[in-house]
């Protein structure tokens, strides 16, 4: 699959990929679906607003000649062209790819239409984790989900580094910029939001950023001093089901209830496939590029959303983000957690809307 291109563009690609359009395909981005492939403003003191029930709601290939952009299989719907801010239509499932700086490939799954929104997930995820407010974004957006390096569709390499991340996220920004002819804007969900604030720091073409809950850590660690060790004991004793468990419960917070619902949800194979990514996000929290000094840094308009139930530490991490950025705002959904994208998704959607109207 390509990116929005032209709709007689769309059409060709749609035909020769032995695809029929269908209305039925919107939407599809945010289906489960099974791959063969698994991867490896505002300042300190100022007021916290809160959110209640009446707010507005090992290696990629790289593709011979192709440069970053690689064609896979899948359908495209029409645009009407990049030039001039005109929205995107994109009506189809299958990824398109950005080509990262050491030749990884990146999967991009984009529906609706609009202005262009870039979703970034967090731990043990893929762009699935948005299956539910993405097609409420969809209604005013053009809505862009990649599958993190290591991930999903995406390919990955052997060394990680945060950094090359940042420089994934900062790529797909320019590209997704270059064919609608305005910026973007991103929304980072826990981890995801620490990659997208390193992006904003990388990418020109970035408009407002909307980070929930992915403060690097300030005095409060988000984990005890022992648990990375504990991960990689468990991985290689009881297999990754019992790492992201494990996660789950002391990082997250989660109950062992919320755990059990988590497992039978569909998605919960693909997520346990991918928790050995885990330990080397772990690794990365030591990173100076990663922390507060640095991520402060960033100058966008930054809206940093909190669930009102979550742990301590999302809490603080926010409260010390907000005190170093240049344009910061943070909104609190009250009775959420780390999953408002989900259990609030009208209430979150309608802060992110509001955070983005222009």
């Amino acid at each position: 699959m390509g990116p929005p291109r032209t709709g007689a563009d769309a059409r060709r690609t749609a035909r020769d990929a032995g695809h029929a359009q269908s209305s039925g395909a919107r939407g599809g981005a945010f289906d489960r679906r099974r791959r063969e492939r698994r991867g490896q403003g505002q300042r300190a003191g100022r007021r916290v607003r809160r959110a209640t029930r009446s707010a507005r709601g090992s290696g990629a290939t790289r593709a011979p000649g192709v440069g970053d952009l690689v064609r896979r299989r899948g359908r495209r719907g029409e645009d009407q062209g990049p030039g001039g801010g005109a929205p995107l239509t994109v009506v189809g499932a299958g990824p398109w790819f950005v080509e990262a700086r050491d030749g990884t490939l990146i999967a991009v799954f984009s529906s609706g239409r609009g202005r262009p929104l870039l979703v970034v997930h967090g731990a043990a995820a893929d762009h699935t984790t948005f299956r539910t407010v993405g097609p409420l974004f969809g209604v005013r957006f053009g809505v862009h989900a990649i599958d993190r390096r290591g991930r999903g569709a995406s390919g990955d390499r052997t060394g990680y580094r945060i950094e090359r991340e940042f420089d994934d996220v900062a790529m797909v920004i320019e590209r997704l910029a270059a064919l609608a002819g305005r910026k973007v804007d991103v929304i980072g969900h826990s981890f995801g939001g620490r990659i997208a604030l390193g992006a904003a720091l990388r990418a020109d073409s970035i408009g407002r950023l909307v980070v929930y809950e992915g403060a690097p850590p300030a005095e409060r660690p988000y984990q005890a001093p022992d648990l990375r060790d504990r991960l990689e004991r468990l991985l290689a004793e009881d297999g990754p089901a019992a790492l992201f468990e494990t996660f789950l419960s002391e990082v997250i917070g989660m109950t062992p209830e919320d755990i059990a619902a988590y497992r039978a949800n569909p998605v919960w194979p693909d997520r346990v496939a991918a928790a050995a990514t885990i330990l080397r996000e772990l690794d990365a929290e030591s990173s100076p590029a990663a922390g507060l000094d640095a991520l402060g840094g960033v100058t966008i308009p930054v809206l940093q959303i909190l669930g009102g139930e979550s742990l301590p530490a999302f809490r603080e991490a926010t409260e010390a983000l907000d005190a170093r950025l240049a344009n910061g705002h943070v909104v609190v959904i009250e009775g959420a957690k780390h999953a408002a994208h989900h259990t609030h998704a009208a209430r979150f959607v309608a802060e992110v809307e509001a955070f983005l109207r222009p």
